[in-house]
């Protein structure tokens, strides 16, 4: 019995020192990367598992939307172009042959203008497997440079193959397991010196960086990608420019770019979710003041789109009088509360700082409503700038109104295809704006309540309940009710478009627009936070998409529906002014799917 016990416990002990060890390989593999590059590195990007980290996103939420078949076949004419193979995929698609580990490249220098580049990779197999790749991308790059000088170098026990093509420099050398490049022979022969432990000065390495350090210290354990910028060489240069164009007195005052020590991000899936982890090394700027989110109460069940942050106009309004350019709308407000006698004090006293914005969308409406907050501290006061704002513009007519002790202000906008109705309304406890005064009288009656539609869905809760509190910023979007909406009250404009524009399906087949159903079963909603954590601001998203990945994303569609437009209103042109020639367009919409 005592010899089966003995056993057990021996067996215990070598799968714990096997996981540990196992374990403390993957941290130190990770680790390395960092004590490869100089203590002065300025930019950092880092993929631990290239493979690993493509396995995942094919089992997210969005990886998996775009596997629908039916989204498949909608997107097969749009994509038909951009499906060609190019050279960054090519090259993806070789480094994944090799398994590499620990990509990465960096940015170690940025001397008189000549940008210093390194990177590398761990790869699998031999170095003869990795040369069929690398010698590959080698090949390339010399049959676009025909003049390209080439030769190898001995460095201690490496050889160093050397490319120069005036003015772009590439050396390479292995360093088995690894395979290193740089744009400077000298950067080169610096890393492999660290690589071999030869290095001059052990401790001038990254690792050893006190910013560096922070930040990795909020990085989480495990993580697809990681970025670390270090902007002492850019506020540096700031600094130096303010100093030569302004006064002694105002060149010492910091900006807030000087006074950031670390900007890092990393990307994780979770769940077929994607987790985005921002930090940012700085001192905290509020003081004493945290988020209650207090105009939660104002959601309802159809309220898609959720924002409160701690956000002090009060200190912004001196800023932006003595800011250059400013100028349509907002510089007639300032002017109208200088006019008034109305300063920054006048407004910190009128309102709090935390800020807040709602969108609903109400199945019978054709278009959402927004809803922007704010708390009152004294009505009296925050009435006077009300009034002021209102009276900026000479064209604009404003009827006050007061019920229930409420003041109310509203404009007729002079829009023709969209009427909107710009209301404000004030009480003795918030300050709500939108852009009829339907919607806002509602939110008001939902202000004095101590429950809220929105806070007690399962949807905002579950997605709440993802990320840490935050301090000073919440954002939360279901986008399956926002895009559900969206197909409602955009779908048969489109289709209308395409019977009328026939060039539009020369890109897109319209006709094969994906239900609503197949989308909104792989979205989720996005969730973000934001705090202070010891020595800096941490943000965190997560979603199929994270809160910045979208904004990204609908700048890009912005850009591409604009590109379209114009394309859409030169096709129209044509067809109007040749009625003989041009295709004669049809008034029956595709089908549905």
């Amino acid at each position: 019995m005592k010899r089966i016990i003995l056993l057990v416990v021996i067996g215990a002990v070598a799968a714990f020192g096997g996981w540990y060890v196992w374990n403390l390989s993957h941290k130190t593999s990770s680790a390395y990367v960092s004590m490869l590059l100089p203590r002065e590195t300025i930019f950092l990007a880092h993929v631990p598992d290239l493979n690993g980290a493509r396995d995942e996103w094919h089992h997210s939420e969005i990886y998996l939307l775009y596997r629908e078949p039916a989204v498949q076949d909608f997107l097969r004419k749009p994509l038909a172009n951009l499906l060609k193979k190019d050279t960054a995929s090519q090259t993806l698609e070789n480094i994944e042959e090799l398994d590499a580990k620990n990509v990465f490249i960096a940015l170690t220098s940025m001397d008189n203008n000549s940008l210093k580049v390194v990177g590398g990779f761990r790869f699998q197999g031999g170095q003869e497997n990795a040369e069929r790749v690398i010698g590959k991308w080698r090949s390339m790059f010399l049959g676009k440079n025909p003049g390209a000088k080439r030769e190898k170098l001995q460095y201690e026990h490496h050889e160093i193959e050397l490319v120069v093509a005036t003015p772009f420099t590439l050396a390479t050398a292995y360093n088995r397991p690894w395979f290193f490049a740089a744009t400077d022979l000298t950067e080169l022969k610096a890393l492999l010196d660290r690589a071999d432990r030869r290095a001059r000065n052990p401790e001038e390495i990254l690792d050893k960086d006190e910013a560096y350090r922070a930040a990795i210290a909020h990085r989480p354990s495990n993580y697809a990608m990681f970025f670390y910028l270090q902007p002492k060489t850019f506020s540096e240069r700031l600094a130096a420019l303010r100093a030569a164009i302004q006064s002694p007195a105002a060149s010492k005052q910091r900006t807030m770019l000087e006074q950031v020590q670390s900007i890092s991000g990393a990307t994780r899936f979770e769940n077929g979710k994607i987790h985005d982890l921002f930090f940012l090394g700085m001192p905290k700027r509020e003081q004493d003041a945290t988020l209650t989110r207090s105009s939660l109460t104002l959601g309802s069940k159809e309220t898609f789109f959720y924002l409160s942050m701690l956000l002090n106009l009060g200190e912004k309004i001196d800023k932006l009088n003595l800011a250059p350019g400013i100028g349509g709308a907002v510089q007639k407000i300032l002017q109208a509360f200088s006019d008034n006698g109305i300063t920054a004090d006048d407004w910190k006293a009128a309102f709090g700082i935390e800020f807040g914005s709602l969108a609903d969308w109400p199945s019978s409406a054709h278009w959402p409503s927004l809803l922007l907050t704010l708390p009152v501290l004294d009505m009296t006061k925050a009435g006077k700038i009300v009034e002021a704002a209102t009276q900026a513009d000479e064209n604009a007519i404003w009827t006050h109104t007061e019920k229930d002790g409420v003041r109310y202000f509203s404009m007729q906008s002079p829009a023709n295809l969209i009427a909107i109705t710009p209301t404000i309304a004030l009480s003795n406890r918030i300050l709500i704006a939108g852009f009829n005064p339907v919607s806002v009288e509602e939110a008001l009656k939902r202000s004095g309540g101590a429950a809220s539609e929105l806070a007690d869905s399962p949807a905002y809760k579950d997605a709440e309940r993802l990320l840490p509190p935050p301090t000073n910023f919440f954002a939360y979007l279901d986008m399956a009710f926002l895009y559900s909406r969206l197909d409602a009250a955009l779908r048969p404009i489109l289709l209308m478009a395409a019977a009328f524009i026939p060039a539009v399906t020369n890109s897109v087949d319209l006709g094969k627009l994906p239900s609503p159903e197949v989308i909104t079963k792989h979205l989720s909603p996005i969730v973000s936070s934001q705090r202070y954590d010891r020595d800096g601001y941490v943000a965190e998203s997560i979603g199929p998409v994270t809160l910045d990945q979208s904004v990204i994303g609908l700048a890009i569609l912005s850009s591409i529906g604009a590109g379209a437009r114009q394309k859409a209103g030169s096709s129209l042109t044509g067809w109007g002014s040749s009625p003989m020639t041009s295709p004669q367009p049809t008034l029956t919409p595709s089908p549905t799917p």
